[in-house]
């Protein structure tokens, strides 16, 4: 398991927004890149073992130093996008 790597979704606390999904997921993702705080998925209990990275499970946010994240957004009927991020320097 890669320790720097970790899983995260803000679908287990907000529910899936349909369009404003992506969006949110991205501002999510710049929010925990400028503050260095990730959320944790809420309600998952056991996360799949064959993940080979750490799935944030609980309910407290973890503080990290984020070099980069990746968003991930899978949309009815094939609608999917990814979008790298990395701190501004």
């Amino acid at each position: 398991m890669n320790p720097e790597l970790k899983v995260n979704s803000t679908k287990s606390m907000i529910g899936h927004l349909l369009g404003a999904a992506g969006a949110v997921e991205a501002v999510a993702t710049i929010k925990a890149i400028q503050t260095g705080l990730v959320h944790p998925n809420i309600n998952l209990e056991n996360p799949d073992e064959g993940v080979d990275m750490e799935v944030l499970v609980g309910s407290k946010k973890e503080c990290l130093d984020i070099k980069v994240a990746l968003s991930n957004s899978f949309g009815f009927g094939g609608q999917n996008s990814s979008i790298l991020f990395a701190p501004y320097k």
